[in-house]
């Protein structure tokens, strides 16, 4: 008989009347990519799918609206209430359940929240602006408007024919959202909720909406429909209620549910985005505890979310009672085949989420999520009908970091022969020298899953070697790809060479060489990063930036958690500050108040990276095919240089 590394995690569990295969549940996420309707397309139908195939035993839809006239909280949602919806969430459930897994949707009312922006105006409609709450009061300077009973009971009836609904359309599960801010949280929270009737002052009159809901859902769907809640066990800031108030809450919900969802958080207070979603500041399954606590208190199945990538810290979890079920949300973008793998033992072979936030900032400004480390994900559609390679290449890159690593892996799984030359004694590129950095921990487990990948490929790794153009007249391949990188900007400032003074680079890999008072030229997340491992390590870190606001790099979710960090650490932000000269005493800057004087032991500066393109140019014309990818074509990030490796790999020999 087979012996599982995780028997736990693999052990099938029955929620209200439906077996689930394992332990590990897909959670909610809500891909924008939709028709103006708020209908999936083919793509996003994909998406789904890819984490059924994976192995996952339920996989939620996100952001299932029930009431589309107050309740939305964007204009990409999912609509629950349109029966012409239908058609393509048969193909959704169809997709998803055909691999096993059961599928769920997210039901979601925004409350006080509802119908905010000028996306909801242009969209024109009556309703526009307006929303409804468990009181009245202004938000934004908009007037929301208390819910009466009459709407009240409106909106129970909206869950449970949303539910009924999706349960026709072959939903196999439904997860009320209970947190996060969003509706339910709204009428749970005592320091929201003032209310004086029945819907209000205790937690019993607090929690009745959402009991009500659940009821309502079981009398429409059958007792045995399993009905799961998303809760936030504390909101894990000062003006929020705490696990104390969590606990009750979910006592209340104890036997109305078949499952409490335990997340953290609310989307309201811009520092906890990165506790719901936890950053690569906080470690592993930082909001467990959260779960744990409630689960001492209740009979109900308890499932937890937040930070999990890793089966052997799921596996304990589930093993020493914690919870009864994991939820992954990232973790399956950047792995979608994480249960099977784990099932069959093949840990070293699972690509870990490096909480970079990439998918988050690429979703609400793309529409999209994309993932840093996973080229597949919202291409799911794309990779399964990938064109067959006609003609088998040789394939020389040149450049071992992000790009070309990911670019070897991709041309030898198509076939092609590979060599790849790398002028330095170690793969992984320029972002080697961050391997100190605690909080870039999985970064580094990524490059080292890479150079594993690239061991059990057929590739040639020919390290200690530079692609000149002899080189490759002596190879001869018939297609180069260059990902040589790029190099730190030297500004031109007066004292730049002076004794004091380093680039980012050789601070990250020689932090003892660095003083006490640090002063860093330039504000984008090379700089922001170095200051925080400074300041970790017991620096007093100054930051100085020209522009008006710090660089994000185009991941304005991970600048969230920066900033977090930034004042845990009380790092001095200049803005709008430009250096002018470098001295022994400091940093001499000019900024809206005149000259000022940063004094400093050290001066780093992080103020961008060069191209090197003509290096990589120089190669143009020594093979038959040629690629310029990544920073030496133009410096992006992870993504980007993932993305265009995987992209280009794909092309050769197809035509």
């Amino acid at each position: 008989m087979q012996t599982f590394k995780y028997p736990h995690l693999f052990e099938p569990i029955r929620i209200g009347g439906t077996w689930f295969r394992n332990r590990i549940f897909a959670a909610p996420t809500g891909h924008h990519d939709l028709t103006p309707e708020g209908y999936a397309k083919s793509d996003v139908v994909a998406y789904y799918e890819r984490k059924a195939i994976g192995g996952a035993a339920a996989v939620t839809i996100g952001e299932g609206v029930v009431d589309s006239r107050y309740g939305k909280s964007g204009t990409t949602h999912t609509i629950l209430d349109d029966p012409m919806s239908s058609h393509s969430l048969f193909n959704l459930t169809d997709a998803i359940t055909r691999h096993g897994a059961i599928a769920s949707v997210e039901l979601q009312h925004a409350g006080m929240y509802a119908n905010r922006g000028t996306a909801f105006a242009l969209n024109g409609g009556t309703t526009a602006g307006l929303a409804y709450g468990p009181v009245e009061c202004e938000i934004d300077g908009r007037h929301i408007l208390p819910m009466t009973d009459e709407i009240i009971e409106e909106t129970i009836e909206a869950f449970a024919a949303a539910a009924l609904f999706a349960k026709q359309c072959g939903f196999g599960m439904v997860t009320i959202h209970g947190g996060h801010g969003w509706l339910i949280t709204q009428f749970v929270s005592p320091l929201v909720n003032t209310r004086t009737d029945k819907w209000g002052g205790s937690v019993e009159n607090r929690a009745r909406l959402p009991v009500a809901i659940a009821d309502a859902i079981h009398k429409k769907c059958g007792q045995g429909f399993p009905v799961e809640i998303r809760i936030s066990g504390s909101e894990c800031h000062e003006a929020g209620y705490g696990i104390d108030e969590g606990v009750a809450f979910a006592k209340q919900l104890d036997g109305h549910v078949d499952l409490i969802h335990v997340s953290a958080g609310s989307h309201e207070v811009r520092e906890v985005f990165t506790v719901t979603h936890p950053s690569m500041f906080l470690e592993d399954g930082v909001n467990v505890k959260y779960a744990a606590e409630i689960k001492k208190h209740v009979k109900t199945p308890v499932a937890t979310v937040g930070a999990l990538s890793d089966p052997a810290l799921m596996e304990e979890i589930i093993a020493s009672g914690k919870a009864d079920v994991v939820a992954i949300a990232r973790g399956l973008l950047a792995e979608p085949d994480l249960p099977n793998k784990a099932r069959a033992g093949r840990d070293d072979e699972i690509k870990k989420c490096m909480r970079c936030l990439s998918c988050f900032s690429a979703l609400l400004t793309n529409g999209q999520f994309l993932c840093a480390i996973n080229p597949e994900t919202s291409r799911e559609l794309d990779c399964r009908y990938e064109q067959p390679v006609r003609e088998k290449k040789t394939v020389l890159i040149a450049g071992g970091g992000i790009g070309g690593m990911q670019a070897a892996i991709t041309c030898a799984g198509r076939g092609h022969d590979v060599i790849l030359c790398e002028k330095n004694a170690r793969l992984g590129g320029a972002l080697r020298c961050e391997e100190k950095v605690p909080f870039k921990k999985k970064l580094d487990d990524y490059i080292e899953y890479q150079i594993r990948a690239i061991g059990k490929a057929a590739v040639d790794v020919r390290l200690n070697t530079e692609v000149t153009q002899e080189l490759a007249e002596e190879i001869a391949p018939d297609v180069i790809i260059a990902a040589l990188g790029a190099r730190p900007v030297v500004p031109n400032i007066k004292g730049i060479d002076g004794k004091n003074v380093m680039g980012a680079e050789d601070a990250y890999i020689n932090p003892e060489n660095v003083g006490k008072r640090v002063t860093i030229l330039g504000g984008g997340l090379v700089g922001v990063e170095l200051g925080i491992y400074l300041a970790q390590m017991g620096r007093e870190v100054s930051v100085v930036e020209m522009l008006d606001h710090l660089n994000d790099g185009g991941n304005f979710m991970h600048m969230i958690g920066l900033e977090v960090e930034i004042a845990k650490y009380n790092i001095g932000i200049n803005l709008n500050t430009k250096a002018v000269e470098i001295n022994e005493k400091g940093v001499l800057g000019k900024g809206p108040d005149g000259e000022k004087l940063f004094e400093s032991d050290t001066v780093i500066y992080a103020i961008g990276q060069k191209p090197l393109y003509e290096e990589a140019s120089a190669l143009r014309c020594c093979a038959p095919a040629f690629y310029q990818i990544g920073d030496c074509n133009i410096p992006k990030n992870i993504t980007a240089a993932t993305t265009a490796a995987y992209t280009v790999s794909k092309d050769i020999g197809v035509h």
